[in-house]
């Protein structure tokens, strides 16, 4: 049993539009040597583009992946597309940790969310 108590699983809110996503979805290998390691640098590196607003990442128990990335606008979004360790990452990717993956970009122009806060507490009988 863990220690620590984990933080709330939240989707990254709604920003007003217009903004861009960055839909990658994969298949991984069997092979994963070194792609934990190198996913925790990348989502410590994209969190200095200016213009990054979060990421969302979901996973399937047949293994498919889907990370949606969130960017102000087309600079950040290229800033991220060309920075030089992100390239190395991506090549890497496609030589061993990918057996396929697909790659959307679109410009959002509708945007909206919905949380509910939780009784820390928990549910009250009444």
């Amino acid at each position: 049993m863990s220690d620590h108590c984990e933080a709330p699983v939240v989707p990254v809110q709604a920003h007003e539009p217009p903004y861009y996503v960055a839909v990658f979805t994969t298949v991984g290998t069997k092979e994963q040597s070194g792609y934990s390691e190198t996913n925790a640098r990348m989502e410590n590196l994209v969190k200095d583009v200016p213009g990054y607003l979060g990421m969302d990442h979901a996973q399937t128990p047949g293994g498919l992946a889907i990370t949606v990335s969130y960017f102000r606008d087309a600079d950040a979004l290229t800033e991220w597309r060309t920075n030089a360790e992100h390239r190395a990452a991506q090549e890497r990717g496609r030589g061993e940790w990918y057996q396929s993956y697909t790659l959307h970009v679109a410009k959002v122009e509708r945007s909206h969310g919905l949380t509910h806060v939780e009784d820390p507490q928990g549910p009250t009988a009444g």
